[in-house]
């Protein structure tokens, strides 16, 4: 350590290891195009690790799909999940007809209720 003196280092900006002996990962480049935009980004993966067939565009965020040899590999969405709304919930449990009748009876819930409120603050008001 007697050679390598710590004074006069910016500390955090440069390190004191060396690159000796470390094996480097093999690797290789990936392109995807975007679907939407058009452009290419290009990504490094290692050598052993698998490709995904869709990327999120850099640039606007779309769906950029992997291309091999040139061209575009064919993404299969027939097992992606659809999103269900609340209402496609609710129809699961409850038929329009009864989803009706619920609404009436609320409404007349809201309507007594306001109605009942109404005249007991007109009595508060005339006491």
């Amino acid at each position: 350590m007697a050679d390598r003196s710590l004074r006069g280092i910016r500390l955090g900006a440069q390190s004191l290891q060396s690159e000796e002996g470390v094996v480097f990962m093999e690797r290789t480049e990936y392109t995807y195009t975007c679907t939407a935009c058009g452009r290419d980004t290009s990504l490094m993966f290692a050598a052993d690790a698998e490709a995904p067939e869709t990327w999120e565009c850099r640039t606007c965020g779309a769906e950029a799909t992997l291309r091999v040899d040139g061209t575009a590999v064919t993404v299969d969405h027939s097992g992606d999940k659809t999103p269900r709304s609340h209402w496609d919930m609710l129809l699961e449990r409850r038929t329009i007809p009864e989803l009706e009748e619920l609404l009436e009876e609320r409404l007349q819930f809201v309507r007594a209720r306001r109605g009942a409120g109404h005249d007991v603050t007109k009595e508060r008001l005339s006491a």
